[in-house]
């Protein structure tokens, strides 16, 4: 290639570099002109529930839920430690509780989308579990465990954990059973079936349903808190 087109060439790959990132930071631009927008539509919300609340003279002490009042009391609250202690004591609640429900969900979900008898047996079971509401086990969480911190995130965990099983369950069905014939005849052990297969095959539907149990996580502990 002579070095006119090499330069050619060049130009032309600089160009379409060029474009790429410009319309990589136009769509970045956009996605966080959209986030803030979606910010100041929920704090005018906010205000205007306030504000037609407190019309009535009964509910007039709830003017301290407004943005004005919450925003005016940061500065305090930031200085005398409370946002950072309840920070630190929720995040760790948090943490441990889809920490568990992480830890059991994933092998519980393999097992019940991978083993026939154990999805037959324990199908119903999980089922009903699953619909009831998480906060109705805090009576047996306050019996069962000495203090509040085992509580809460026992509550979280319980909450947590449904969409972590069903979600790598789901995963783990829609993979191949030619995948495990073709292992078994290489003489794959069950540990590479998990590590080799199972785990990067349904790796997107696990973080999916991490996803959903955070959420639902997010969901308890506020009132599990109270």
């Amino acid at each position: 290639m002579s070095n006119g087109n090499t330069a050619a060439a060049g130009m032309m790959g600089a160009g379409v570099t060029g474009n790429c990132l410009s319309r990589a930071l136009k769509a970045t631009a956009s996605n966080a002109w959209q986030f803030v927008a979606g910010l100041v539509v929920l704090v005018v919300l906010w205000w205007l529930a306030i504000h037609f609340i407190t019309q009535n003279p009964d509910l007039a002490q709830f003017e301290d839920f407004s943005p004005a009042a919450t925003f005016a009391a940061y500065p305090e609250i930031w200085e005398d430690g409370t946002i950072q202690a309840a920070l630190k004591s929720s995040g760790f609640r948090l943490g441990w509780g889809l920490g568990l429900a992480i830890a059991i969900g994933v092998p519980v979900g393999i097992v019940f989308g991978r083993v026939k008898w154990f999805q037959n047996l324990f199908n119903v079971p999980f089922q009903f579990f699953r619909m009831i509401s998480p906060l109705s086990w805090e009576p047996i969480a306050v019996v069962v465990f000495s203090g509040w911190e085992e509580a809460i995130i026992f509550l979280i965990a319980m909450a947590a954990v449904w969409p972590v099983i069903f979600s790598t369950a789901a995963g783990l069905a829609k993979v191949d059973p030619n995948w495990f014939k073709v292992a078994r005849n290489l003489g794959a052990k069950p540990y590479h079936m998990v590590t080799r297969i199972i785990i990067p095959a349904i790796l997107f539907d696990v973080l999916t349903g991490i996803r959903l149990a955070l959420g639902v996580a997010w969901i308890v502990i506020i009132p599990a808190e109270f």
